[in-house]
């Protein structure tokens, strides 16, 4: 990557934002059967300790922030709620539906959204418009690889959330997951698309201590390294990273932001990032833009800009 920032004044092919780990839910009570689940532990370090981070106030800077330069596709993975109680769910269904249609949002689950199995329909599929791609039939209750195709550029999601043992945030895409995104990287890539694949855990193998891991991330990278892609996104540490993945034509950049709705209290602040693309001969060309949060003044500002380039497919003949 270089550190130039500014990308000309043509319009660009497409604009997108990716942001993580809102926890923006409220826990209802718990039943006697979930005291005895992993939810209690969520729940004690949300009364002691998230609930003082993750603001509302924070959340609604960070709507506005996105309302005053609406990106053509807003990408979130993961984490919007504490539990994944089917209450929290419906709270979480209510701001996607406030920040925007499900056309313009991509999301993918998150582990907190996943702490323990749950029905369906009741939990995650509340979201179902928010997570499917564009063709996927809307009762199917295991969307992913979801692929959205807005213009020159393929958004293909990951779940990587499951329910792990208590004091684990494990992921895990499993080897049907993994076979068909191989598929579609392929797909795409000889469409000479430009492909985002966005999840919640970091798809870098070793870069995360174990009990926050995604387990099989070797498998990821591998077919990443064959079949290729352009960017790849997650959140899950509420941290800004970069880092990079090989493939078939190099390095490929992969960015991590950090939580959404962090006042900043115990870490980083919350943040998200904007991306802009431009397509030219033999290259992408990207604009990275870091949004953070700052308390003085309660608004997300421009925290960095830089501007780099990356290899570019040619559309391959049928």
């Amino acid at each position: 990557m270089s550190g130039a920032a500014g990308a000309g004044t043509a319009p660009p092919a497409v604009a997108f934002a990716h942001l993580s780990d809102l926890h923006l839910s409220a826990p209802s009570a718990l039943t006697g059967r979930e005291w005895l689940s992993k939810r209690a532990l969520s729940l004690l370090s949300w009364q002691r300790k998230r609930r003082h981070e993750h603001r509302p106030e924070v959340l609604a800077a960070l709507r506005a922030d996105l309302a005053a330069d609406p990106p053509e596709q807003i990408l979130i993975s993961g984490d919007l709620t504490q539990l994944g109680q089917p209450g929290e769910c419906t709270q979480g269904r209510r701001w996607l539906e406030a920040l925007g249609s499900p056309e313009r949002i991509g999301l993918v689950p998150g582990n907190h959204d996943c702490l323990i199995a749950a029905p369906w329909a009741a939990t995650l599929g509340q979201w179902q418009p928010w997570l499917a791609g564009d063709a996927t039939p809307a009762t199917d209750p295991a969307p992913f690889p979801s692929l959205r195709r807005r213009g020159a550029v393929a958004f293909v999601g990951l779940s990587s959330a499951v329910p792990t043992a208590p004091l684990r945030a494990t992921g895990r895409l499993g080897a049907a997951q993994l076979d068909r995104f191989e598929e579609l990287l392929t797909q795409t890539g000889r469409l000479g698309l430009f492909r985002v694949v966005y999840l919640h855990h970091s798809p870098v193998p070793g870069a995360d201590r174990w009990r926050k891991r995604l387990v099989d991330a070797p498998a990821l990278a591998a077919v990443i390294a064959r079949s290729g892609a352009e960017l790849v996104l997650h959140g899950h540490h509420h941290r800004s990273r970069d880092a990079w993945l090989d493939g078939p034509l190099g390095r490929i950049p992969v960015h991590g932001v950090a939580s959404a709705s962090a006042l900043g209290v115990h870490g980083e602040a919350a943040g998200y990032s904007r991306y802009r693309l431009w397509p030219e001969a033999e290259h992408w060309r990207i604009e990275l833009e870091r949004r953070h949060y700052r308390r003085a003044s309660g608004t997300f500002v421009r925290a960095e800009v830089r501007e780099f380039s990356l290899p570019r497919h040619p559309a391959q003949e049928p």
